[in-house]
């Protein structure tokens, strides 16, 4: 097969998906296959699933919903007489031998379409979902399928539910030619109005998601889990340069590069959109000023005060002093953690996610004492401006030694990304409480903390630069370092007669 550029409309559109559909869907699916990066003896029952089984691999009960299966037709139309634009002969495009195509994956399947659109319970929580079928058409979306799409996108915002897409698809369908293409156009706008609304947007991403689909309705959701081994990608595996790395198509490869926030096994699918839902899928009535801030957590250290201001940096210092992970287990009764900055990078030393306490949902954004990577700052931006729309109060944990200042993190967008993050907490309409536990290290800590409501343990200190780095630049004598940290009035209490901070929070 000869090269192709991928990363264009074009090629998003001659996925494996696509190529199904081209040979009428007569091809096996994608999940019977071996997915790229696997084993032969790899086995992925869910990649495998019909759209219809999958619904009930996580749902506790769904029934099919009624939607226009063409141009304002009733789903209760008959299947072999597509309405609207698509109803001419063989397609809008006139594509011969299309209608033949059609009827044989209506009778291999049952299905009329590549999308089941249902209304669920899952976790106890209604959910509108949306499930393709990859044997029909290799899961391909057509003017039909952007039909029921809309029309499940709509009903969603009219109920104020939450939308679960569980995917498997090539992209665009080649029969139908640029009206095909023009769906990915209604899809996106479908999900920005519920996005608008405040509602929260899942998605599962089963083998293979590729093209348009994974650029639509898997790269745009909320929360983005994956099935280990799927293929996902712009590029279908047909459209791929020969010497592309396969580990880049491939949903762990994805999860490295900060494009998904986790992999779940398929025995594990089930509880894990429970739990989202149920932290996500609350019907939330959105006034400002009633949404109760996150209360500041108690301080897990020693409740001693430094005495001077090395002091206070010695023990923030300190290896034995709790981290964001001590803070975390002791404040939430449980939670769910999102993953990278949708743009290539992930930071291990920030964590993000959405926890209940006390009956409600909080989001958090917590630093865990390493110098933050451009990486961090975003996924942190990205995690307080869906809780904003969602209407959830932040909790932020300041505890870092400053912004990664390497040539890597330069290229990266230090500046841009804390920068971003700055921006993303002074526009929060939601409360925003921060806790500084630790270091408070020049800007990168300062763009974690909320104004006018930071808190501080007595094991923490904040500076505008690191005592040595001060006494070197200003002083040129490192001997003066336990002097200049003085002058710096960095201790929590400095801090607190300066108007930095609110309060000292007591240990528990």
């Amino acid at each position: 097969m000869s090269s192709v550029r991928s990363g264009g409309a074009g090629d998003g559109g001659a996925g494996d998906g696509e190529a199904a559909g081209h040979r009428g869907g007569d091809g096996a699916a994608a999940g019977d296959r071996t997915p790229a990066g696997n084993s032969a003896a790899t086995t992925l029952p869910c990649a495998r699933l019909t759209a219809r089984q999958a619904i009930a691999a996580v749902a506790d009960t769904y029934s099919e919903t009624a939607v226009p299966d063409g141009r304002g037709t009733p789903s209760g139309t008959p299947s072999g007489t597509p309405s609207g634009a698509s109803s001419a002969p063989d397609g809008p495009l006139g594509w011969r031998g299309y209608d033949d195509a059609r009827a044989r994956a209506r009778e291999r399947t049952g299905e009329d379409e590549s999308v089941v659109t249902a209304l669920a319970t899952i976790g106890g929580r209604e959910t509108v979902v949306l499930s393709f079928e990859f044997r029909y058409l290799g899961g391909s979306l057509g003017e039909r399928t952007g039909d029921r799409l809309e029309a499940a996108y709509t009903h969603a915002r009219e109920h104020g539910l939450p939308v679960v897409s569980l995917i498997a698809t090539g992209g665009s369908r080649m029969q139908e030619g640029m009206r095909a293409l023009t769906q990915l156009q209604r899809v996106a706008r479908q999900s920005a109005l519920n996005r608008a609304a405040g509602l929260p947007q899942l998605a599962v991403l089963r083998d293979p998601t590729t093209g348009g689909g994974w650029a639509t309705l898997g790269a745009a959701a909320d929360v983005i889990l994956a099935l280990p081994g799927a293929q996902v990608g712009f590029a279908g595996s047909r459209v791929r340069p020969p010497d592309a790395d396969p580990a880049a198509y491939i949903a762990e490869g994805q999860l490295a590069a900060g494009q998904i926030d986790a992999v779940v096994p398929p025995d594990r699918l089930r509880a894990t959109l429970q739990r989202w839902l149920q932290l996500l899928g609350t019907p939330r009535e959105f006034h400002v000023e009633a949404v109760e801030p996150a209360p500041p957590p108690d301080a897990l250290g020693a409740p001693e005060l430094p005495e001077t201001g090395w002091g206070a940096v010695a023990r923030a210092r300190a290896p034995g002093r709790p981290r964001a992970e001590a803070y975390l287990r002791a404040y939430f009764d449980d939670w769910e953690e999102i993953s990278g900055d949708r743009c290539g990078g992930v930071d291990p030393g920030m964590r993000c996610g959405f926890g209940h306490r006390a009956g409600r949902t909080l989001a958090f954004a917590a630093q865990c004492g390493t110098a933050t990577r451009p990486a961090g700052f975003r996924t942190a931006a990205r995690l307080v401006r869906l809780a904003d729309r969602l209407g959830i109060p932040v909790l932020t944990l300041v505890d870092t030694p400053g912004a990664a200042n390497d040539a890597a993190a330069e290229r990266a967008g230090a500046g841009a990304a804390i920068a971003d993050t700055f921006a993303a907490l002074a526009t929060a309409r939601v409360p925003v409480t921060s806790l500084l536990i630790g270091e408070g290290g020049s800007g990168g800590a300062l763009a974690l903390a909320a104004p006018d409501r930071l808190w501080a343990t007595p094991d923490s200190y904040f500076s505008v630069i690191a005592p040595e780095l001060a006494a070197a630049i200003l002083k040129r004598d490192t001997t003066q370092i336990h002097e200049t940290a003085d002058q710096l009035r960095i201790r929590p209490t400095d801090l607190l007669d300066l108007g930095v901070i609110r309060g000292i929070v007591p240990p528990a």
